[in-house]
């Protein structure tokens, strides 16, 4: 570097980082993770899944396409903060409405350019996804013993629930469909099943893909009841991705699976939503090393031997050795062999670790909306 750092990143052991910051001045205590995707960065900070975490992207070319509100997975950012290896590139692309830079600012998100973000990713690899303090300064004036106390002192994510701060305030209807070329986002004018969406963190593109399968989505709270679903009677219920430790969010998420559950009905549940289905079936969930976070992971169908090139974004995983009787393994991955979908034998109940919505595939994982829908045709 030739200039005075602006922006650093004080790991827990000690482990300083300096760069060049970006976005919103300030500081931020988070966990680290990193994600592999080589696109996709404004639908990765927006994504709910990533509240408590700042995100290193191992792909330098961050900001190359600006950012559009047509992206967003939810109304603001919700990761804490971005870290690169290059600053954010010229932007150009069509669609774009307004460049990274700015964007992270006008919401309060820091940004932290200049760095050895493979050095970095190792560290997390090895030593597990490391608790961090960010900070950005125009002067480049840090405390950097303060910062390190910082990360020492930040609780982690495990054992917390954080659902109830990204969930939506109020029930809602959704009838918004895929994004398609020349018109953009369409309509669902004609559904054939009713849904109610359970929200524990829901991407947007989510709610989409549901839509667009048929179905007149309603959006309730985390903290619904089995009651406030079914006194609704759906056709069927969706159980959304999201954030923090699911053991603490099924504290109240499981009593209302298992009302649904004894209810009959199809159910569908994806990464935060898969992990609470597996905990209300009697199997239990563990925190990973340095967790899942990417749009290049294999996973293969165990029923039919196809293998998925799929998105992900989770630091906890379903143990499928505590699978009881009845709850079948229907997908695993194959960097690690992790569980990555369960079903139950006999019945329109399953649910994936993975985000078919984001399609890396880009189509490979899209059946699971339509097997959805079949099931509620059955």
């Amino acid at each position: 570097m030739t200039q005075k750092p602006t922006a650093c990143l004080a790991l827990a052991d000690g482990t300083i980082f300096y760069g060049v910051g970006f976005g919103a001045a300030g500081e931020t205590i988070a966990e680290l993770c990193f994600n592999t995707a080589m696109t996709g960065y404004q639908e990765i900070m927006t994504d709910p899944s990533y509240a408590g975490q700042v995100v290193t992207f191992t792909f330098p070319h961050i900001g190359n396409t600006g950012v559009t509100p047509e992206d967003d997975e939810h109304a603001d950012p919700i990761a804490q903060g971005m870290i690169v290896k290059w600053d954010p590139t010229e932007p150009s692309n069509w669609r774009m409405t307004q460049d990274l830079t700015t964007w992270l600012s006008s919401r309060n998100r820091i940004g932290m350019g200049g760095v050895d973000t493979r050095r970095l990713t190792r560290a997390i690899r090895q030593q597990g996804a490391p608790h961090v303090a960010l900070a950005y300064d125009p002067d480049g004036n840090f405390d950097i013993a303060a910062l390190v106390q910082k990360a020492r002192d930040f609780a982690g994510l495990e054992g917390l629930d954080l659902a109830k701060d990204v969930t939506c305030a109020q029930s809602y209807s959704w009838n918004e469909t895929r994004w398609a070329w020349p018109d953009g986002f369409g309509t669902q004018e004609a559904p054939r099943h009713k849904v109610v969406a359970v929200d524990f963190g829901a991407k947007r593109n989510i709610l989409r893909c549901l839509a667009s399968a048929g179905c007149d989505v309603t959006v309730l709270p985390a903290t619904a009841t089995a009651e406030d679903v079914l006194a609704l009677n759906p056709d069927g219920v969706f159980l959304s991705n999201g954030p923090g430790d699911p053991a603490a969010t099924g504290a109240y998420a499981v009593p209302m699976i298992k009302g649904v559950l004894d209810a009959d009905i199809p159910v569908f549940g994806i990464c935060l939503g898969h992990q609470m289905l597996a905990l209300a079936l009697g199997a239990k969930t563990i925190k990973m090393n340095h967790g899942h976070h990417g749009a290049n992971h294999p996973v293969k169908d165990k029923e039919t031997g196809k293998v998925e090139i799929t998105s992900m974004n989770h630091g906890f995983t379903v143990d499928a050795q505590t699978l009881p009787a009845g709850v079948a393994e229907t997908h695993v991955s194959l960097f690690d062999g992790s569980n990555c979908g369960i079903k139950m034998t006999g019945r329109p109940v399953f649910s994936v670790q993975y985000h078919p919505e984001a399609s890396p595939g880009p189509q490979d994982s899209y059946y699971l909306f339509e097997r959805f829908a079949a099931a509620m045709d059955a």
